[in-house]
């Protein structure tokens, strides 16, 4: 569940930590927030859900040191501590978390673990520390987003059990990247394809649409990230209540569409930002694909559902139940499918 500013922040940002990443297992008091959604799937607390994760997403750390402005976790935000994006992370103890997650991965209710790492003085320690113990009691691929120093620290989180690390962007260039995360963008950037050339297929970012970007920009960068093998996963700007954007606007749908779909033809290898057409505003106005092709392509409506790394389905993260549906966090229906593609076409027009 990630739309992150907290684990999208400048490398070299995070208070100092002894030399090295500590490697010990987690103490046995120590905490791990848990999404509402996984609490329920690993049974540590009922709730009534339409759309169930596949992934056990994790959080760990207190309220961020940086101050991203979308972020309920930042460190001006007067969100609840508990709160990320629409999602509420109740805490509980690591070792019984552990053992729930093998649980769970062992029955097939869950496919991976995510952790969700806030940027302060120890946090690189206590994620090392927290793959460690789950790498012991489960054989679940753990991912981790966090704001790692520089390739060193990557690589030892990928040693302890990680099986990949997300480095996350958040925006899709320099100035958006300054103004809502503050810092310089290209130091994030520099990190990210050292990592990825390093640990070619561990390595992976977020990107969030509607933070002042063009589409022309995102997909651009989609493409240059996928060409390194970075896997990306794809939100929509979420206004959260307590936050810096609390009261900006989500994209359009009809924006986010067109640039989840041309992830995923770009993903996919169907076509690449070098046969994309846009207008003079920076909107996606083709893919270099005729209508009845586009439509055989998309027919199955997997360019719908939630991007990212494998087993993520993030539901409702970006979504209220009944609402505007961004990511689909299921397999979609024929009529779902159908009427999704239609929309789509209709918006290149």
């Amino acid at each position: 569940m990630l739309q992150l500013g907290l684990v999208g922040c400048e490398p070299g940002g995070e208070a100092a930590a002894p030399e090295g990443l500590r490697a010990t297992t987690a103490p046995r008091d120590a905490q791990w927030r848990v999404s509402s959604g996984t609490a329920a799937v690993l049974g540590l607390r009922p709730l009534t859900m339409d759309a169930v994760p596949t992934t056990a997403y994790l959080m760990l750390g207190e309220r961020c040191l940086r101050n991203c402005a979308f972020c309920a976790q930042a460190r001006d935000s007067r969100a609840p501590i508990e709160a990320l994006s629409r999602v509420t992370w109740p805490a509980f103890g690591a070792q019984h978390v552990a053992r729930a997650v093998e649980q769970a991965h062992a029955t097939g209710r869950i496919a991976r673990a995510c952790f969700q790492v806030t940027a302060g003085a120890g946090a690189l320690d206590e994620a090392a520390q927290a793959v460690r113990t789950l790498a012991a009691e489960t054989g679940v691929p753990i991912c981790v987003s966090a704001a790692p120093r520089n390739v060193d620290d990557v690589g030892k989180l990928l040693r302890l059990g990680a099986e990949r690390v997300t480095i996350a962007l958040d925006a899709a260039k320099p100035a958006v990247f300054a103004r809502v995360k503050g810092g310089a963008w290209e130091r994030t950037w520099n990190l990210l394809m050292m990592s990825a050339e390093r640990y070619p297929g561990r390595i992976g970012t977020h990107l969030i649409v509607g933070l002042g970007e063009t589409e022309a920009d995102v997909v651009t960068l989609i493409q240059r990230l996928s060409d390194v093998g970075v896997t990306i996963a794809l939100f929509a700007f979420t206004p959260v209540p307590g936050t810096a954007m609390a009261s900006a606007a989500p994209p359009p749908l009809s924006v986010y569409r067109r640039v989840q779909v041309a992830r995923w033809l770009i993903v996919q290898g169907v076509s690449r930002v070098d046969a994309f057409s846009f207008d003079s505003d920076g909107r996606l106005t083709s893919y270099g694909l005729d209508a009845t092709a586009l439509r055989a392509t998309l027919v199955s409506g997997e360019a719908f559902r939630t991007a990212g790394c494998p087993g993520c389905n993030r539901p409702y993260y970006n979504e209220r139940p009944g609402g505007v549906m961004y990511n689909y966090a299921r397999p979609l229906s024929t009529a779902e499918a159908e009427r999704e593609v239609a929309a789509l076409v209709a918006s290149l027009g």
